[in-house]
């Protein structure tokens, strides 16, 4: 009986991943491209609400079996609330923000469906302070996907809780993938064109300054990620939060 249940769960797990996957590196893309060549990137409000829409889905699987529970939610609107805060407290600092830190805890605490729903929420309402356009989606996409691979790389064993571990994944997943990726988008902004020449020339500008957020993603892990991880450690053994 425990090992029937046991491969049931583990075949929500699969499912849920499978569904996740090819929202976050289909869908969304192809959304995000849909608003840039078809509406001419003037609907970002529309596309940002898809993406959130999008990432409620596997999220949502999550509670197939049973209702969701108050706290559980709760739990994931604040870590979204600490993640928004975080970046407008540092606002004096450009690119030194904790936001992919704090994506990066909530996707190895509680999930890649939960790291990818807090890291496009975030990319989201924050920029009600710093400013919503074409880049919304795109900020979105990049901290959601962050956050999912964290969970994922952690399900599977690949990541640990371990300061230095994250650190060095977080500074990388951040100079990598979200740089790599915010930087087309970044161009696409000014020219609807992909070229060889008008993609080097931004990645070589935005260099440093994804090298400071890749520098500042490390550093917030090293310091935050031990003692916040340990406390929602604590508060999912306590109320039995999310269902894996």
């Amino acid at each position: 009986m425990q090992e029937s249940r046991l491969e049931k769960t583990n075949s929500r797990f699969g499912r849920r991943t499978l569904v996740s996957a090819f929202l976050i590196f289909v869908i969304i893309p192809a959304t995000i491209l849909f608003g840039v060549y078809a509406l001419d990137d003037r609907k970002y409000y529309f596309i940002s609400l898809l993406i959130i829409l999008y990432t409620m889905l596997p999220f949502a699987m999550v509670f197939e079996k049973r209702k969701p529970q108050a706290r559980e939610l709760i739990v994931i609107a604040v870590l979204s609330a600490i993640a928004v805060a975080g970046r407008a407290a540092f606002f004096m600092l450009p690119q030194f923000k904790p936001v992919a830190a704090i994506v990066i805890i909530a996707g190895v605490s509680f999930g890649p469906e939960a790291g990818f729903l807090v890291g496009a929420t975030t990319g989201f309402v924050s920029n009600f302070f710093f400013g919503q356009g074409p880049w919304t989606p795109w900020q979105m996409f990049c901290f959601g996907i962050i956050g999912f691979i964290a969970g994922l790389l952690f399900r599977k064993g690949w990541l640990r809780k371990k300061r230095l571990s994250l650190s060095v994944f977080g500074g990388l997943a951040t100079f990598v993938i979200y740089g790599g990726i915010i930087n087309i988008g970044s161009m696409l902004m000014f020219t609807p064109t992909l070229s060889r020449e008008a993609l080097i020339a931004t990645y070589v500008s935005g260099f440093w300054f994804d090298l400071i957020h890749a520098a500042a993603t490390a550093i917030f892990l090293f310091i935050l990620s031990k003692p916040m991880i340990e406390k929602l450690d604590r508060i999912k053994l306590k109320y039995g939060l999310i269902d894996r």
